[in-house]
């Protein structure tokens, strides 16, 4: 997190995207931390899977499950940034139609 937090603040707001993009610490996949109790429920079905797995498999098929768990993971991050983007993109679209809108109309 940055530096600047209690020292950038306009309104209550916090004043800190623009210099935590500059020092490329904007990671907002590391700041989510679910707190969904469905999210935990599979998460712990996930884990059980995998315990079980683990004790049931001969050690080298597990390691397979354990690579092709790390492929789908690569995967889902490619797919969940490609969606980051994408939803920027719009929501920077909807902000330029907003602020460059017909004016008269307001």
């Amino acid at each position: 997190m940055s530096t600047s937090i209690a020292a950038h603040t306009k309104g209550g707001l916090m004043i800190i995207i623009l210099e935590d993009l500059y020092y490329g610490s904007l990671r907002p996949n590391e700041r989510i931390k679910p707190n969904d109790p469905e999210s935990r429920r599979i998460n712990q079905r996930i884990i059980d899977s995998l315990q079980m797995l683990k004790e049931r498999l001969p050690e080298e098929d597990f390691v397979q499950v354990e690579e092709l768990l790390e492929l789908h993971s690569e995967s889902c991050s490619l797919h969940s940034a490609v969606s980051f983007i994408q939803g920027y993109k719009i929501g920077a679209l909807i902000m330029i139609e907003v602020f460059g809108g017909d004016k008269s109309s307001i």
